[in-house]
């Protein structure tokens, strides 16, 4: 208990795994936490202070289970291992913890989602401005990046979902906003001065200027805060973090939380992982594959360039129909990525070696397959995945075939790569044989026929003749036992062989460990050209995935303009479509730039919310370097997109739905460019009717005379529809539906124009309100719309001789339509009529 408490100390605010032979146990308040949070059994063990000790424990053999659970809870780890022998110790066996597995640091296979990037971040704050940096432990790759503003900092926390988040203790941690299990660190973790020197000696280089960090001084100190933490929980090199990415928010579409969630770009509203369109998208051969494409999909580059080398490519390998060649060989490379991290941190096990030869031998073959694909980033890509004969031969010389899936259970190195390991395999497996041939050698020297090998455990080998041959055994001889009718002798050979097989087999592990640490060197010398081949198939596998889905789901290379314009030809949601039973209806879109708002009408369910999103996802497929869902797509540049589409309470937060829809709205409002696309969904619908539309009125208003951004405004305010009236840049366009008998069919085609009628309460008969409500509803809805009639009626029999007696100029024109229309004797009903007819001439 004084070990323990004492590692413990310094390892408080962790869960202490503490090795006991085959099991870690846990203690005190260790164990009642472990034993809620993995539901495992609570016992006890001796006392103190006179009271029982909590303790709970797991098997070492299936811990990596356990650490799981505890780090999808937020829990962190200390692995606390015994050294030497048991047997051999006086009090007890020594211990130390080796590593502390955090939510932001695993790297074991069993801890890691294979097609996400498990990610440590650090921020830090002065003002405004924040510094931002991250770290893929299991793949490392380790980016910073500076920024202002909390919608900023949301935005990039939203896109990484780091699994946990460093923060200065004289920082507020609430500041975050979102993001993962929060971390305080001493804000000296966060000096500029030790962050620079602490990263330079990292990446073996001078000073940072190589990096581009010497103007972001909050990037570097997060980044060295990081870089801190890690080597305080890993407690070994890290020679696969080589050096820092700088990013820019500019360089990149702009996409804030809200549209992340509501594009569901990764993560679906629903829960449900496939329908997402990353789930459409993602087919890659390699799970390394799949989290590249999941970062391009996250981070849509702006530049032209880099497009059009992904879409040259793509087309090149769809010309060349290598896509499915390439998707089988690229099957068995397997995650070397992460193989590669854990060689770095000296975790890798056996069968990660085999992985890597088998991956490392089909190099050859993926060339191969590139020969003839006339594409400079496929080139490009060839040169960065080279063969590295050398590597795969050692590793074909030194690792078993078929190894143990444990170093501990031996059989790891093969056969052949060492002398000595060969002959304490040879002792250990074949002592039996060893001492008949022995005894053969021995009775052909000595001329004794009876002579025999014997062993017991106090003597150990012997060599036994009976008393009236003793005198004849040759001089080499050494007598060790006499007993009643023999004489028991030891050669130096057969002692020599002795002290080999009582230690072989704890020698031959010895020295496979031995052996093993310096193969893992060995590879480590060649992590920078083993990491870059990684690189290059992952970035490949992405390009044949691309390649692939624009074959199988009909999609189309688009085409890139300097000119403002989004005009997409007969454009699909590739979500819906995937997983739609009926066709689905493609639909054109036309924005230029004397046409920038679209005011959007037509029935719920009739697909306006599919009509908007589809648009934003044709546009985040093209920047991130896709063929997209379209028979022919134009895009001019788009710097951000934001979307304002439905609302829940955040009753956490305080906020109700009429608030969040506010927030987003402001949010477009203030931020938005005329470079933006802006998708919005019945805005005001959170509040009454007259603010609502007031305020769906004025925000659209403002979007398209003064910010100009590209912009679907959906809304059942048909009052809406005369924006284009007022406003430059406008247009109506409509989701159609036709009633046939009783029903209501949706005909999902956008058509110009606004639409004539909502259909709602047809609508919820679709979604099952009883009949006799919707019939209330119908006889209540025909009273509103009577009212209303009479109330327009009413107030234009008042308004009409007033506008009658206007002497303006613009009215002489028509004055001799309006000559035979007398206000004193029209129904109010005729007084409407004429009103809307005197406004139909003077708009022509």
């Amino acid at each position: 208990m004084q070990q323990y408490l004492r590692i413990k100390a310094e390892h408080a605010d962790v869960l202490l795994f503490y090795r006991m032979g085959d099991f870690y146990e846990l203690f005190f308040d260790d164990a009642r936490r472990a034993a809620k949070l993995l539901d495992i059994a609570l016992t006890s063990r001796g006392q103190s202070a006179g009271q029982p000790i909590p303790m709970a424990g797991v098997p070492v053999h299936s811990v990596d289970g356990y650490l799981a659970r505890l780090v999808r809870k937020g829990e962190s780890v200390a692995i606390c291992e015994q050294f030497g022998d048991p047997a051999k110790s006086k009090g007890p066996v020594e211990r130390q913890v080796v590593r502390v597995v955090t939510p932001g640091t695993v790297t074991d296979e069993a801890l890691l989602e294979d097609r996400r990037d498990t990610l440590l971040a650090a921020v830090l704050r002065d003002g405004t401005q924040f510094g931002l940096a991250w770290l893929d432990l299991a793949g490392g790759r380790f980016s910073v990046l500076e920024g202002e503003g909390n919608d900023a900092l949301a935005s990039e926390i939203e896109r990484l979902r780091p699994a946990e988040v460093l923060v200065s203790e004289d920082q507020e941690k609430s500041a975050l906003q979102t993001g993962g299990v929060p971390r305080m660190r001493p804000p000296w973790h966060f000096d500029l001065s030790s962050s620079t020197r602490l990263l330079a000696t990292q990446f073996g280089t001078r000073d940072l200027a190589g990096f581009g960090c010497e103007d972001r001084p909050l990037a570097v100190r997060a980044a060295g805060a990081l870089l801190q933490y890690v080597r305080d929980t890993q407690k070994s090199a890290l020679p696969h973090i080589r050096g820092l990415t700088v990013q820019t928010r500019e360089e990149a579409l702009i996409l804030d939380p809200a549209t992340r969630r509501n594009l569901e770009l990764d993560q679906s509203l629903s829960g449900r992982p496939d329908c997402t369109l990353a789930g459409v998208l993602d087919h890659t051969a390699t799970a390394m594959g799949g989290r590249e494409l999941r970062r391009w999909l996250q981070r849509p580059l702006l530049d032209p360039a880099t497009r059009a080398r992904r879409y040259h490519a793509i087309e090149i390998l769809i010309a060349r129909g290598r896509t499915l060649d390439l998707h089988g060989l690229l099957r068995e490379v397997g995650d070397i990525e992460r193989i590669l991290a854990r060689i770095a941190l000296r975790s890798a096990r056996p069968r990660d070696l085999v992985q890597l030869r088998a991956a490392l031998a089909l190099l050859p073959g993926i060339q191969a397959l590139l020969q003839g694909i006339d594409s400079p980033l496929v080139d490009e890509l060839k040169a960065r995945i080279g063969v590295h004969h050398a590597t795969v031969e050692l590793l074909r010389r030194a690792v078993a075939e078929q190894p143990a899936h444990f170093l501990r259970d031996g059989g790891v190195i093969a056969a052949g790569f060492d002398a000595e390991l060969d002959e304490l395999r040879e002792i250990s497996t074949h002592t039996d044989q060893y001492l008949l041939d022995l005894e053969r050698r021995e009775r052909e020297r000595s001329g004794i026929a009876n002579l025999k090998l014997g062993f017991n455990r106090i003597q150990g080998f012997y060599i036994e003749v009976s008393r009236a041959q003793a005198d004849r055994v040759p001089a080499d001889y050494l007598r060790r036992q006499t007993v009643k009718s023999a004489e028991r002798f030891v050669t130096p050979e057969l002692k020599s062989f002795e002290d080999k097989v009582l230690s072989a087999r704890e020698r031959s592990l010895a020295r496979e460990r031995q052996l093993y640490e310096e193969l893992l060197s060995s590879l480590i010398d060649e992590l920078p050209a083993l990491q870059a081949t990684a690189a290059a198939l992952s970035t490949l596998d992405v390009l044949a995935n691309l390649a692939e889905r624009a074959v199988t789901l009909r999609w189309s290379k688009p085409d890139l303009t300097d000119e403002p314009s989004l005009h997409i030809v007969a454009g699909r949601h590739p979500v819906v479509e995937e997983f739609s039973e009926q066709p689905f209806v493609p639909n054109d879109l036309e924005l230029n730039d004397g046409r920038r708002m679209l005011v959007i009408t037509g029935p719920n369910m009739g697909g306006k919310s599919t009509y908007m999103r589809q648009t934003a996802l044709i546009v985040i497929l093209a920047s991130m370097g896709s063929y997209v869902p379209a028979e022919r797509a134009v895009l001019g540049p788009i710097d951000r997109i934001f979307t304002r589409i439905g609302a829940s309470d955040d009753l956490a937060g305080g906020q109700s739905t009429f608030m969040l829809e506010m927030t987003e709205t402001a949010n477009i409002l203030n931020n938005a460019t005329d470079r933006s696309l802006v998708l919005m969904d019945e805005v005001g619908r959170g509040t009454s009717t007259f603010d609502g539309l007031s305020l769906a009125w004025a925000s659209a208003r403002h979007i398209a005379a003064r910010i100009r951004a590209f912009t679907l405004f959906a809304t059942h305010y048909f009052e809406l529809t005369a924006l284009v009236e007022e406003t430059a840049g406008c247009a109506n366009v409509h989701l159609d539906a036709t009633e046939h008998g009783d029903q209501l069919v949706f005909l999902h085609a956008v058509k110009e124009g606004p639409a004539n009628r909502s259909y709602g309460l047809q609508v919820a008969a679709l979604a099952g309100v009883p009949r006799d409500v919707i019939g209330h509803a119908r006889r209540y809805l025909e009273e509103l719309e009577r009212a209303r009639d009479q109330r327009e009626a009413t107030d234009a029999q008042a308004e009409l001789p007033l506008v009658l007696s206007l002497r303006d100029p613009r009215l002489e024109a028509v004055r001799n339509q309006l000559e035979s229309i007398d206000p004193d004797h029209l129904s109010p009903r005729e007084a409407l009529d004429a009103l809307y007819a005197l406004r139909q001439l003077l708009d022509r």
